[in-house]
């Protein structure tokens, strides 16, 4: 299996065509900061460099792998001819598409993919540092904490490319998703935030 394959499984297997939720439904795009906001302060090595390890994420890939020839065949599944055009694709493959099939925001571009806010929330009312450096306040302001709570929007049977029996979990059962190993591979955090 190649990287990109590898990457499609990981971030993107799931992402294709997810379903909503009372987390997904909560979410005002005209709430969105963008990730050039986040990454303001988001960027340096000594708060963990999230941006960094988003930019190298599956997540940031996510519009860039709906053109491989695996997204094109999953895609055909569903009647897609061209997955970085179809919104059934980018609902989940770009934020910008806020779990919808048509753009929700200019604050976001779909080439940016499955930027911070997929999975944390708009962050408008929480990207102020005063807010950000409380917890409770950043979480009352739209913060989804923890943002593991997003994953299953896109992360479901409902993805072209979802197989039942992707991963073996902890207990040895066989599922289609599984968060703990999911964040495993994408987790950023801040190593001055004490759990």
């Amino acid at each position: 299996m190649n990287k990109v394959m590898g990457y499609l499984l990981v971030a993107g297997v799931v992402m294709g065509v997810g379903g909503m939720s009372a987390v997904g439904e909560e979410r005002d795009a005209s709430l969105y900061a963008g990730i050039k906001s986040c990454g303001m302060c988001h960027k340096k090595a000594e708060k963990g460099d999230q941006l960094g390890k988003w930019q190298a994420s599956p997540h940031a890939k996510a519009f860039e792998l709906l053109g491989s020839p695996e997204a094109k065949a999953a895609g055909a599944k569903v009647g897609v001819t061209d997955p970085q055009k179809s919104g059934k694709c980018l609902k989940c493959h770009s934020t910008a598409y806020n779990f919808t099939e048509a753009v929700a925001t200019d604050k976001i571009t779909p080439e940016e993919g499955v930027t911070c806010e997929s999975c944390h929330g708009p962050g408008k009312n929480y990207k102020n540092k005063v807010v950000m450096e409380d917890q409770a306040k950043a979480i009352a302001a739209g913060l989804i904490c923890p943002a593991t709570k997003s994953c299953v929007l896109c992360h479901n049977e409902k993805s072209p490319t979802w197989k039942a029996d992707k991963y073996t979990t902890k207990a040895g059962a066989k599922a289609g998703f599984d968060v703990d190993q999911a964040v495993e591979k994408i987790k950023h955090p801040d190593p001055a935030v004490k759990k």
